[in-house]
């Protein structure tokens, strides 16, 4: 593919500081254009990474022009590269803007694919199932149906993002989608035309695939169990937002179920019945059973909301008193499969099916059973939902085997990798190889661009004081600002005490997260001029809002992860009796690379000007302050708001 980008260029233009250094083939073709010493060192370390087939960490922080950095050097290396993003906006973003730049005018013979989880596409043959049955909810529901089946015919990716007239939260999908848990595979009649073949045929074809963090840990996942793949063959990755890996990884290399899935499992069988039209009354009865069991046994965990440990002995406790009621389920759900089996004519959808109940009777005698090691056991109650956990401890080792081992290049950036100028945390939590490190230096004026204020005279963070002087804080800080501000929050308790004491007291618009999808509210806030937003983490990262409309962040409490969480008393625990000290190693690094993406929302071009607040005070007070104040960029600093006040009057927007 080297020869790809060669021919399109001149010979003599064809290197990497020919592309991006001053006067060079990027200035010539691309409209906003800017010569960025840190953008040709980071291509010039990738083109070497992937040429020498190393691996590499690089911190590029915003307004670096990280993606065309190794966009390049990827297609350039002649290999199928894996682009990793943290989010299906970023994907898009790459395929349908910088793939089509680098299609025009480095290499026009460049095939990329879009990879995303199957329940983003269209079932075909699910749509023909349904047309002519009476499974259609409501007027809204038969008129969706009717442009989604027209559509159908037209559509070349199934994607449900064309969708532009289907609510987010529209039922109807899930019914529709082509998610594998009903998927009969080439014994479909529809397979040849199927959404998710073409993909994966296009993705075979491509030289750059572009997925995100969960399809390819989900990818990852079950390669590790021989079970096939979802992604073609690869030899190099690039993570983009790296620093999420840890927790998507996670995930999938974890075990979970929920009330939810006994609930999907029985509409789904039913589904199956009614479109293939198979009388089954005694079926029907186990449903009905299985449903109202998984019910019975949900119900048993305790009321309140949030995260708590299922180790062995709560385990054990538990199912002691509850013991009937999980047999009960259980035994509903063997019998569920036994019925299935023995159903005749048994068409592939029922097999299916089968496959599946079975799945969730091991996964929920695993996760109320086991006892293996390496795993912390938690359950939530997350609205009215409970989900039970296996999450590996220390995820090291099995991407250290599964990834940094078996694929000879693999990049990981973000804007925020580093805690005081070193990798050493990211290196111990992912189990990185040896690699590359560098953290490159800023494209913004920080010091001129944005003031740092730490006020002096606040309570301690944990003092009963602390919700009211904050609050006054931030009516003061609003003041300055004009509102235009995100202030953000650790905790929902602590946000909404605060929401409510400052809400009667400035005349700006005020938005509260959990009021709308957090889509709307961003929409709101871009489009309401002096908007303010109260948030919680959702919001730390991966919000965009260059420009005057927001001109202040203030956080108020340093970002430590809550120490009763399970999986982080697990993995402090696992630390401790390493003898090693958790909170340096493990609890400080975490929380400044939240806070470093908490104000990283502030500056995202060489224009934006504003305030950043931090009304913890141990940042000052504390010995730790020091590891959080050197992490971040060399912002000027104050503890006086009169002079924050004359930084925003000598930066008017």
């Amino acid at each position: 593919m080297a020869k790809k980008v060669a021919a399109a260029t001149k010979q003599e233009d064809a290197t990497i500081k020919g592309i991006f250094g001053p006067g060079g083939m990027l200035a010539k073709r691309h409209p906003g254009y800017e010569f960025r010493a840190a953008q040709l060192e980071m291509a010039t370390i990738l083109e070497e990474a992937f040429g020498k087939h190393r691996h590499a960490v690089i911190e590029a922080g915003t307004g670096t022009g990280k993606t065309l950095a190794y966009l390049i050097p990827a297609i350039r290396s002649g290999r199928r590269v894996v682009i990793s993003t943290a989010t299906k906006s970023l994907q898009e973003q790459l395929f349908q803007k910088d793939v089509p730049f680098l299609q025009r005018h480095f290499a026009p013979n460049l095939k990329a694919a879009l990879m995303k989880g199957r329940n983003n596409f269209l079932c075909r043959q699910k749509v023909h199932q349904m047309e002519g049955q009476a499974m259609l909810k409501g007027i809204d529901e038969v008129d969706w149906f009717g442009q989604i089946r027209e559509w159908e015919k037209l559509s070349e990716t199934g994607d449900r993002n064309e969708l532009t007239f289907l609510p987010d939260d529209a039922d109807l999908w899930h019914r529709i989608d082509a998610r594998s848990d009903l998927c009969t595979g080439q014994k479909c009649t529809e397979f040849q035309r199927c959404f998710i073949t073409a993909m994966h045929q296009r993705a075979q074809d491509a030289d750059l695939i572009i997925v995100n963090h969960h399809l390819f840990f989900a990818d990852l996942a079950i390669r590790q169990d021989d079970f096939g793949s979802i992604l073609p063959e690869y030899s190099a990755v690039v993570f983009d937002e790296a620093h999420e890996i840890e927790d998507v990884a996670s995930d999938y290399f974890g075990r979970q179920i929920s009330s939810y899935r006994f609930d999907e499992l029985a509409r789904d069988t039913e589904n199956v019945l009614r479109l293939l039209k198979l009388e089954a009354a005694p079926l029907r009865k186990h449903l009905a059973r299985v449903r109202e069991r998984g019910r019975s046994f949900f119900e048993n965990f305790p009321e309140r909301e949030g995260r708590y440990p299922f180790e062995p002995a709560e385990r054990k406790g538990f199912l002691e008193q509850n013991r009937e009621a999980y047999e009960e389920l259980s035994a509903a759900v063997k019998r569920l499969e036994t019925e299935l089996a023995v159903l005749t004519p048994k068409p592939e959808e029922v097999v299916t099916v089968a496959r599946r109940a079975a799945e969730v009777r091991r996964e929920l005698t695993f996760l109320l059973e086991s006892e293996e090691k390496g795993y912390v056991y938690w359950y939530e109650r997350r609205g009215k939902g409970v989900f039970l956990a296996a999450t590996p401890i220390d995820v090291s080792q099995i991407l250290r085997e599964k990834l940094f081992e078996q694929f000879d290049t693999v990049v990981l950036t973000s804007a925020t990798l580093a805690v005081g100028g070193r990798f050493d945390f990211l290196k111990q939590r992912l189990g990185v190889q040896p690699a590359r490190e560098v953290v490159l230096p800023q494209e913004f004026n920080f010091a001129e661009q944005a003031i740092l204020y730490m006020p002096r005279a606040l309570p301690d963070v944990r003092n009963a004081a602390f919700p009211t002087a904050a609050a006054d804080e931030i009516v003061k800080l609003l003041e300055i600002s004009q509102g235009r501000a995100f202030c953000l929050f650790t905790s929902y308790a602590q946000m909404r005490v605060i929401y409510e004491r400052v809400s009667g007291r400035v005349g700006f618009p005020l938005l509260l997260q959990g009021t709308a999808p957090r889509s709307i509210l961003l929409e709101r806030f871009r489009a309401t001029p002096n908007a303010v937003l109260f948030a919680t983490s959702s919001f730390w990262q991966g919000v965009d809002v260059p420009g005057s409309q927001l001109s202040c962040v203030i956080i108020d409490k340093l970002p430590f992860a809550v120490p009763s969480d399970p999986i982080v008393a697990a993995r402090v625990r696992a630390l401790q009796e390493d003898g090693r000290n958790p909170f340096a190693e493990y609890q400080v690094p975490e929380a400044v690379l939240a806070l470093k993406q908490g104000f990283g929302r502030l500056i995202r071009s060489k224009t934006d000007r504003g305030i950043l607040a931090i009304l913890d005070n141990r940042i000052q007070r504390m010995q730790y302050g020091r590891i959080f104040l050197e992490s971040l960029p060399p912002y000027s600093t104050t503890q006086d708001l009169a002079e924050v006040a004359r930084f925003m009057e000598n930066h008017p927007k």
